[in-house]
């Protein structure tokens, strides 16, 4: 039974390292990204975005009047997503859903709303992978990693409730055979902005579980500042 549990363990572990070096990873692209000139992120984004945008004309999908063109929203939004912060965070955390609606008001209605609910599991996201780099730096115990990750990953419906003023990057839509209409939407908000709901949720949720973990929370915090 020994043997097993040594196992197990060695194989969390590998599974964890794995993971570890993913994130170094990712924030390492991150940062190459960041030294980039903004001439060159913007040759990228405008190489990137016309070709979408001919893809997605080619599908049928068109913008409201008085809309940037939808080569012009796809070009700003890549140039977006292309701005990080020194730490290796994005400047910008996105949002994207679709929705079918008989009219186009309440089509669009429902794709913000889902945006936001897809933009929470983005911060999520983001969040957690801060909490995990920390675990690995060693800042904070592996459980009370966990007891905020549970936390983070049990409260997106707040996170959604908590969030500001999200600005649209992508609003387009089609008409479908049907006579409906296809919305499609991407909403950005600001990352750190993103990061302060999140603490603030997590704490909220703590402090009703009887867990006094602010201390680790403003180490992860203070290390991705």
């Amino acid at each position: 039974m020994k043997k097993v549990i040594v196992f197990i363990f060695a194989i969390l572990m590998s599974v964890y390292a794995m993971y570890a070096q993913t994130t170094k990873d990712i924030i390492k692209e991150r940062k190459q990204i960041a030294n980039l000139s903004q001439s060159e992120l913007n040759a990228r984004a405008s190489k990137v975005a016309h070709k979408e945008a001919k893809k997605l004309t080619k599908e049928g999908w068109i913008v409201a009047p008085g809309q940037l063109p939808l080569e012009k929203q796809l070009d700003k939004s890549y140039n977006m997503n292309y701005e990080y912060e020194e730490s290796g965070l994005p400047k910008y955390i996105f949002g994207a859903a679709m929705s079918v609606g008989g009219v186009y008001d309440a089509a669009k209605m429902q794709a913000i709303e889902l945006a936001k609910s897809d933009l929470a599991s983005m911060i999520q996201t983001e969040v957690t992978s801060l909490i995990e780099s920390t675990i690995g730096n060693e800042q904070i115990s592996q459980e009370d990693g966990a007891s905020l990750v549970s936390t983070v990953k049990a409260s997106k419906d707040l996170i959604v409730k908590k969030l500001g003023r999200t600005f649209t990057v992508i609003e387009c839509y089609k008409n479908l055979p049907n006579k409906a209409v296809q919305v499609r939407v991407v909403l950005a908000y600001n990352a750190k902005m993103a990061i302060d709901d999140a603490k603030a949720v997590i704490e909220k949720e703590l402090e009703l579980q009887g867990q006094d973990l602010h201390e680790q929370l403003d180490a992860i915090w203070e290390q991705n500042k």
